[in-house]
């Protein structure tokens, strides 16, 4: 079961063969449902995910009672909704799995533990931190300076699989469109 995480890790960095056992003995395999909250509003979000097998997202509900998806965690992706996870204050989001899933969690009590343990981590999860940044700025680019239409054709070039995966409303919300609207974009194939 950590087979996927390990070899997402050494992508990025080196670990010892004990240090891989000390990282996995920290780690827990949740099996989440699809529609299964892993967190929701106003709780505390204790863990960070890696996402082994399916697809979870993070959204919240806006004043008006819409759902604004804000990211999406697949496969080798890592998603928590980090305020919450560093501060210990209540969370204004939620994660929930769109399909069946297994993630692997770590506490994040636990990962400072290992920072001190395995202090090659930190750098781990600084370049895993950069990379979801530098996705969210990608997006908040495709929102503010494509038009919708552009935006949603730089997701199927760039992510065609991706887009057949997510539930079209879920996809719209996240380019910040109407269902409607997107929709009528796929039907203009």
């Amino acid at each position: 079961m950590f087979t996927e995480i390990l070899t997402h890790i050494k992508k990025f960095i080196t670990l010892t063969a004990a240090e891989e056992e000390l990282l996995t003995s920290y780690l827990t395999i949740k099996e989440v449902k699809k529609k299964e909250h892993l967190l929701r509003e106003g709780e505390v979000c204790h863990e960070n995910y890696f996402v082994v097998k399916g697809l979870v997202r993070m959204y919240l509900i806006t004043p008006k009672g819409v759902e604004q998806v804000i990211q999406f965690g697949i496969e080798n992706w890592w998603i928590t909704e980090y305020n919450s996870y560093k501060s210990g204050q209540p969370s204004g989001f939620y994660l929930q799995a769109i399909e069946n899933a297994t993630v692997a969690a770590i506490n994040r009590n636990v990962q400072e533990e290992l920072f001190e343990k395995i202090p090659q981590l930190e750098k781990y999860f600084r370049q895993v931190l950069e990379r979801a940044y530098s996705a969210q700025l990608t997006r908040i680019h495709y929102i503010f300076n494509l038009t919708s239409e552009e935006s949603y054709k730089q997701m199927l070039q760039k992510y065609p699989a991706f887009v057949q995966r997510v539930p079209q409303y879920m996809l719209a919300s996240f380019l910040g469109m109407t269902p409607e609207f997107l929709s009528m974009l796929r039907a203009k194939k």
